[in-house]
Parts: structure tokens; C-alpha cells; sequence
């Protein structure tokens, strides 16, 4: 998959407890590991928390192609024994300080690194040739459902990043979002690639030791998902003394246009790059970028096709949408749309069922020159009193007036919910929307809530919500 021996000498990780490997011992590290497993091809659970120890687990996994599912050391007790009696992984690579009794039928035969390797030697793992990874989807940490990825989807979106970034063995970047997520695992593969210094780091950008880690080791790049922006605007980024820094990124959601353009505005005035990036983990990571060059006269855009990619607006009767300002649902082909989903362990022996086409979900519309902009999911549509309301515009409508509070929308056609963490806020929230909307108060609710429920990527996790309004 990479070609470590390109650059033996290089730093391949530091992570931040101060541990690095050069490129050479990465190699190394792998090989060790791999020696204690199966020669035959089986399935691994590695539960990720961003530190050198999950991060060799998954190099060598895929390296010696083994068959690594990522998942997230936080996850659910119970949700965890629900995908491993599922799944039926040989291996579970895990923290040294988990419980093992809740493994009962694994035993440990290997540990370094603050990890352990477990093996039930009595599951035998039917896997489809080409397959290389399990990553769940954006909403479905937890559930049975994974995105099955090829070597193919890997190694082609990662060459595809590494052009358009124009990436090379000098950068430094800083994980900003968990591995076992997609878009942190696009950062980690494409910089592999070509023999980049990862700066790996379980501490979030509201810790202070994260910026210590950050500036002793002269990071060069980060990428961040919508509430990574917004915390970065609270702690004021823009007063920040970090020189090293030459390039963010931004994808996992379309970005207030205030914060694009302030960002954007920001990375112009100080000569770094801000890059708007579009993608889904069923295609590997990336199909679109805002070129650097276009981030302050398309701001909103989430730009154009990523090389090797093709990208169309479908009218949802088979028929390609040419004309600007004219919304569809939006239409990926590429070598990186990955293989199909796999919610039971038999399906891990299935082949390509897109065939390097990839039918989003997401609704956008073209301008004049080509550039796409997303006005929303097709599901995050509802119709109250015969108006259709895109929801994810609404929540940036809310934003935008009531900054300070943190908000979400969902419901179903009779009725809109807000939920929010202000409990004095309601009445003006509701008040606002309908006359922003035009639309009768009445279709408004208010639910006053301590917490947005997130992901470990700081993705909003609606069906948490349902119970309110269902």
C-alpha cells in the first residue's frame, strides 16, 4: 500500500506522549505484529484513540493484509458485544487498561505499544479478496453497519488528496479527529503516502496541551469538521502565534458562509491555504475541493471534483442537470466509491455492488462556472403547511442570529423541533424562523437541551433526537 522504503530516514509519527518512529521502524513495528497473526486473511477490531499503538495496529493490518474494522476506544460496552458476536473478529487489538473479562473467549498472545493483541482462534473469518477495511458511517458508530472499502478506494483517494493538496514528505499534520473516522483517516493515509512527520494526539483543540504538542512540533497543517471552526472562533485562533502553520482544510458539512469567509479571509491576509473539501465515507474520504485560490470568491462552494473523480446533478429520473441554479442530487463517480455496505458478517464476502458510482443523498446546484454548492440532504427535507424546508439551511439560519447558542433541527412534516441550549431563548427562536420563513409559528417546537448529542467527529447525531417527536 506504501512505499516506506522511499523514505527510511523520515519521522513517521510523533505522538504526544513524545514516542516517534522514523519510517524504517514503522516497517518494523508492523512486521512484529503481524508475526502473531494468521497467515490466513481475518478480520481485526482496533478501537482507536489516537495514539501510536492503534496507529501501528492499523498499518499493519493493512500492510499484511489482515482485514482491520476501526472503532472507537469510547464505544458502548454493550454496543461492542453486540458487533463482536456479530462480526466474529480473530483479532481485537485494544488498550492495555481494558477489562478483559468482558473477552472471555480471547486470550492475549501479543502487547506493545499500550496495546494488546486478543485472538479467539476458534473464529474463522470469510472475507472477499479485494475487501481492506470496515469504517462505520458517520451516523452509525455502533451499529452493524460498516462501509466496506477496497485497497483499490485506499490507495486511489489517497494519491487523489496528495495531488490536489500538492502534499509532500515535509509536512507536519496535527489529528484533529479521531482515526476510525473517515475524514481523520484520509489526513493519516494520503500523508503516508508520501513520507510525511503525523503528528498523532488524543487531546482536543480546547486543551491546552494539544497547541503545546502543536507548536513544539511545528505542525504544518490541521482539517476540521463545521464545530471544529466554531470552537476555533471561540477560542480566538485568529490572535494565535503559529508559524509553522501553512494549510487547514474543512469537510464533514457544509461550513457557515460568516466562518468561510472569515477563515478564508484569514489564511489569504497571512498567506496560508483554506481548503473547503467535500466527501462521505462511501467514497473512501474525498470527492470534492475548493481550490485555495477560489476560498474567498465561491465561499460556500464545496468546489469541484477531485482528480480521477466526476461529479453530476441528477433530476431523480435518469437525466444529467446542466443548467446553474438548478438543485439535484448529486452524483460521484471514481475509483474510490467503495464497495457496498456490510451490516452481518456474511456480507463481508461480497464483491463491488456500485461499481465506482455513488448516489450521495446530498442535494446540490451548479453556478456558472462549474463550481457545485450543497443546499441540503435529501432526507433533511420537511413540508410544513405545503412549504418545503431545507433543514439544513434553517440550523445555518439559527447560527447565524443566535451564535452563542448552540442549535439543531429535525421533526417530521407537521411539525419542526429546535433543539437548543439556551432555556430562554425558545420563544425568540420560533418567532424568528417564522419570519424568517414566512411559515406560521405553530409548525415550530422548542426543546431546551443540555447537550447537542455529537459523534467522536463532532457530527450531530439526529436519531438521538427522534424520541421527542416520534
Amino acid at each position: 500500500m506504501w512505499c516506506f522504503s522511499d523514505f527510511p530516514n523520515n519521522t513517521a509519527v510523533i505522538d504526544q506522549s513524545g514516542l516517534e518512529m522514523t519510517y524504517t521502524q514503522l516497517k518494523e513495528a508492523s512486521d512484529e505484529l503481524a508475526k502473531y497473526l494468521s497467515k490466513e486473511r481475518s478480520l481485526i477490531f482496533i478501537f482507536c484513540n489516537n495514539t501510536i499503538g492503534d496507529f501501528v495496529g492499523y498499518v499493519s493490518a493493512i500492510e499484511h493484509f489482515q482485514v482491520p474494522a476501526l472503532l472507537s476506544n469510547n464505544l458502548d460496552i454493550d454496543q461492542e458485544k453486540y458487533l463482536i458476536e456479530q462480526y466474529k473478529p480473530r483479532y481485537l487489538w485494544i488498550q492495555d487498561d481494558f477489562e478483559l473479562t468482558r473477552y472471555e473467549n480471547y486470550k492475549v498472545i501479543y502487547s506493545k505499544f499500550g496495546f494488546m493483541l486478543l485472538e479467539n482462534s476458534g473464529y474463522e473469518n470469510q472475507l472477499y479478496e479485494k475487501l481492506a477495511l470496515l469504517l462505520t458511517t458517520s451516523g452509525s458508530t455502533g451499529s452493524p453497519k460498516f462501509v466496506r472499502q477496497s485497497y483499490e478506494n485506499i490507495l486511489a483517494n489517497a494519491v487523489s488528496i496528495s495531488q490536489y493538496l500538492e502534499l509532500t514528505a515535509h509536512e507536519r499534520p496535527i489529528t484533529t479527529l479521531p482515526m476510525n473516522y473517515t475524514y481523520g483517516l484520509s489526513i493519516i493515509n494520503s500523508h503516508l503516502l508520501v513520507g510525511a512527520t503525523i503528528l498523532i494526539t488524543d487531546k482536543s483543540i480546547m486543551q491546552k496541551e494539544f497547541w503545546t504538542f502543536f507548536k513544539t512540533n511545528q505542525a504544518t497543517s490541521f482539517g476540521g469538521v463545521p464545530y471544529t471552526y466554531e470552537m476555533l472562533k471561540r477560542l480566538k485562533f485568529f490572535n494565535m502565534d503559529l508559524p509553522s502553520l501553512r494549510t487547514m482544510t474543512q469537510a464533514g458539512g457544509k461550513l457557515l458562509v460568516n466562518l468561510h469567509e472569515e477563515f478564508a479571509r484569514y489564511a489569504q491576509e497571512t498567506g496560508r491555504q483554506f481548503i473547503v473539501m467535500y466527501g462521505q465515507c462511501e467514497a473512501t474520504a474525498r470527492m470534492a475541493y475548493l481550490p485555495a485560490d477560489k476560498s474567498l470568491t465561491k465561499i460556500g462552494s464545496m468546489g469541484i471534483a477531485i482528480p480521477g473523480g466526476k461529479l453530476i446533478l441528477s433530476d431523480g429520473f435518469g437525466h444529467e442537470i446542466t443548467k446553474s441554479r438548478v438543485p439535484g442530487e448529486l452524483i460521484y463517480y471514481g475509483p474510490n466509491v467503495t464497495l457496498g455496505y456490510a451490516q452481518q458478517v456474511e456480507d463481508l464476502l461480497k464483491g463491488d455492488e456500485r461499481n465506482g458510482k455513488l448516489e450521495t443523498g446530498d442535494m446540490a446546484e451548479l453556478d456558472d462556472d462549474g463550481y457545485f454548492y450543497i443546499v441540503g440532504r435529501k432526507k433533511r427535507f420537511l413540508k410544513l403547511y405545503g412549504n418545503r424546508v431545507n433543514l439544513d439551511e434553517i440550523e445555518r439560519i439559527l447560527k447565524a442570529e443566535f451564535p452563542a447558542i448552540e442549535a439543531t433541527v429535525s421533526g417530521r412534516d407537521d411539525a419542526l423541533w429546535i433543539f437548543a441550549t439556551s432555556e430562554l431563548e425558545g420563544d425568540n427562536m420560533k418567532k424568528y424562523l417564522a419570519k424568517k420563513t414566512n411559515i406560521n409559528s405553530r409548525a415550530f417546537k422548542y426543546q431546551y437541551i443540555k447537550e447537542i448529542p455529537k459523534n467522536s467527529a463532532g457530527k450531530t447525531l439526529y436519531k438521538e433526537l427522534d424520541s421527542y417527536y416520534l
